[in-house]
């Protein structure tokens, strides 16, 4: 089996359970917009392409609906307070990612969250572990695209041969 060097993570639904979160900040967001509020079922299904897609698959009529922008920020503001409030890593990862440290791996974070809930999340739960964390920006593409994971690899100054995406 090969050894890696290196460890990329995903972070919503890898390393931390986020999605009661998510839910209590769309649903603040649409109930300050008048909209009607999701399931947690329903918002289940609109995460993992990042949060302006989880927003335009919540909101009526998306990205067309007239409140979008206003909706998205005040989701975005209400995300960053409140990111923390039933946000924790799942059973098992700090221990896993401490010992891959000990071994000498590089580890980082790719996510499609936006850059400071990403870098604040990853500080407060893996402070000791991974000093880099990458998140939505307006000048790297998100996943699918490898943006994200090729600055990762710059900034741990690791090869992409060595590597594993998590």
């Amino acid at each position: 089996m090969k050894e890696f060097d290196t460890y990329i993570f995903d972070l919503d639904g890898t390393l931390l359970s986020t999605l009661n979160d998510l839910a209590a900040s769309t649903n603040y967001a649409l109930c300050w917009a008048g909209m009607p509020e999701r399931t947690i079922e329903e918002i289940r299904m609109f995460v993992g392409n990042g949060v302006k897609l989880l927003m335009e698959r919540a909101i009526p009529n998306g990205i067309n609906n007239p409140k979008f922008e206003e909706t998205y920020a005040k989701f975005r503001e209400h995300y960053l307070e409140h990111n923390l409030d039933t946000t924790s890593p799942y059973d098992g990862i700090p221990e896993l990612l401490r010992e891959l440290k000990r071994r000498g791996k590089k580890l980082a974070i790719v996510s499609n969250k936006f850059y400071a809930a990403t870098q604040d999340l990853a500080k407060h739960f893996f402070p000791d572990t991974i000093k880099v964390a990458i998140g939505e920006r307006e000048t790297i593409r998100k996943k699918p695209a490898p943006d994200t994971v090729l600055e990762a690899l710059r900034q741990l100054g690791a090869s992409k041969e060595g590597a594993v995406y998590i």
